[in-house]
């Protein structure tokens, strides 16, 4: 049977040019599906945006779809686009957004929807579909019709029991993977989920407040066998089992892999463990994607984040005397007033940060924050949920909050700062990053005038809420 995998390109264009980490979850179901014999393509989007055309001359038998929630409106335009080829395709979708609001894509170009882990699912969908095409039959589940059907649930399986992740699936793209100065770039999980409880996340909940681990034994043999010397561990949290994480280092150090690393880690996990990331430097850890979130304890409370302003600048300080890059992000709180703009800002500075990210403080479906704002959003839209527009009622007028949320990129580093970040790039690459900082200056400003028009459209997506 063929079968079609297809990462969707994101819903903001300059997103892809920022970063693009490898179809990981695509490639997990891709090695699910040849295990049963299946001829399997993967089509990236994001580098190859004539997607039909390529179905077209595929002709699959299935093609699975995966979403985030600000890509629902083109994978569902997409999906009608694939309905109709002449090979009349099976139509499922896949990922995140399928998983905590399946009911988003109940339309009539959508065949099955997959609720939860996608790898055993799509391979029993594949057996169905050459069969008795009793769908369901199969757990995990959403059938679309005049209302959704929901089958058994499917709980999540070990990581253990997931076929490694079939890479050359995306052999035609990697070169074209990364994440800023990390270029090419590999990903690879090694763990789902996480311990944190934070109203604006919906991983933990995704795996019903388990943390799933892979035996690092396994993770090392996943590592020798990946050709790039940049690794993204695309984990929820990396760093909390820290006695897991201090036998993974072990064996990545006897073992003589010798790569850099980019993983994500809590602030308290820091300041509690600072000898872990210096074992973890010591194997090649460059940089930590730290979750900040605010610059104040009353905010951090409210968020249920677990950590304080305190232990941010201590962790700050260790990764600083280590030599690791704090790759530090901040939430901007639609309610945000002026004062708190300029607190945020003092709090970049203060922390002497090379590098910062800001994103809005957004209601993902899935989340406690979500269902605390359900009955107060202005729009459930999709393409409005990707942190560059707000979905909640500003504190500041429209115009001047985008305004301000656009100055903390351009300003909250101080310009001998931001040197240091650039000096990470390739010298090759700094006048196309600097083309994309302006136009993305110039996107976040306009975002007013996005919000303004997209906010009014009745979309079904409301009338669904």
């Amino acid at each position: 049977m063929r079968i079609l995998l297809i990462q969707p390109p994101s819903n903001i264009g300059f997103i892809d040019r920022v970063y693009m980490h490898e179809p990981l979850a695509l490639e997990y179901l891709g090695a699910g599906l040849k295990i049963d014999g299946h001829e399997v393509l993967l089509h990236d989007g994001r580098v190859d945006p004539e997607i039909t055309a390529a179905a077209e001359e595929f002709c699959p038998h299935l093609v699975g779809l995966t979403s985030y929630t600000s890509q629902v409106p083109s994978v569902i335009n997409l999906a009608g686009k694939l309905k109709n080829l002449a090979c009349r395709p099976l139509v499922v979708v896949v990922g995140h957004h399928a998983t905590v609001r399946p009911a988003d894509f109940n339309i009539g170009a959508i065949d099955l929807i997959v609720v939860g882990e996608g790898v055993k699912a799509l391979r029993e969908i594949a057996r169905e579909l050459a069969a008795k095409q009793d769908f369901e039959s199969i757990p995990g589940l959403a059938i679309p019709g005049e209302a959704l059907k929901f089958t058994l649930k499917r709980p999540h399986p070990e990581l253990d029991e997931l076929p490694l992740p079939d890479r050359s699936l995306s052999a035609r793209y990697r070169d074209r993977y990364f994440s800023e100065w990390l270029r090419p770039l590999a990903s690879i999980r090694t763990s789902l989920g996480c311990i944190g409880r934070c109203t604006f996340c919906a991983l933990w909940s995704i795996t019903e407040g388990k943390y799933l681990r892979r035996d690092p034994g396994k993770v090392v043999g996943e590592l020798m066998a990946i050709e790039e010397k940049n690794v993204f561990f695309c984990d929820d949290e990396s760093m909390c089992d820290v006695g897991r994480m201090r036998q993974l280092a072990e064996l990545i150090a006897e073992n003589n892999i010798r790569k850099h690393y980019f993983l994500y880690a809590r602030v308290d996990t820091i300041v509690r463990h600072p000898d872990l990331f210096a074992q973890w430097r010591n194997i090649g850890l460059r940089q930590v994607f730290v979750g900040m979130e605010s610059y104040s304890d009353t905010h951090l409370q409210e968020m249920k984040k677990g950590i304080t302003v305190a232990q941010q600048e201590e962790a700050i300080h260790v990764l600083k005397k280590l030599k690791i890059l704090p790759y530090a992000s901040f939430m901007v709180d639609p309610d945000f007033s002026r004062e708190d703009f300029r607190s945020l800002k003092a709090c970049v500075r203060r922390l002497k940060l090379n590098h910062a990210s800001f994103s809005i403080l957004t209601p993902l479906p899935g989340t406690v924050l979500f269902d605390q704002n359900r009955q107060d959003l202005p729009t459930h839209r999709p393409d409005l949920f990707d942190f560059i527009h707000t979905v909640l009622p500003t504190r500041l007028p429209l115009e001047e909050f985008y305004a301000e949320f656009a100055n903390l990129w351009q300003y909250a580093v101080p310009p001998h700062r931001a040197i240091k970040t650039f000096l990470h790039y390739d010298p090759r690459r700094i006048p196309q990053v600097l083309r994309l900082l302006r136009e993305a200056m110039k996107a976040m400003r306009r975002g007013y005038l996005d919000h303004q028009e997209i906010i009014g459209y009745n979309a079904r997506y409301d009338e669904n809420s």
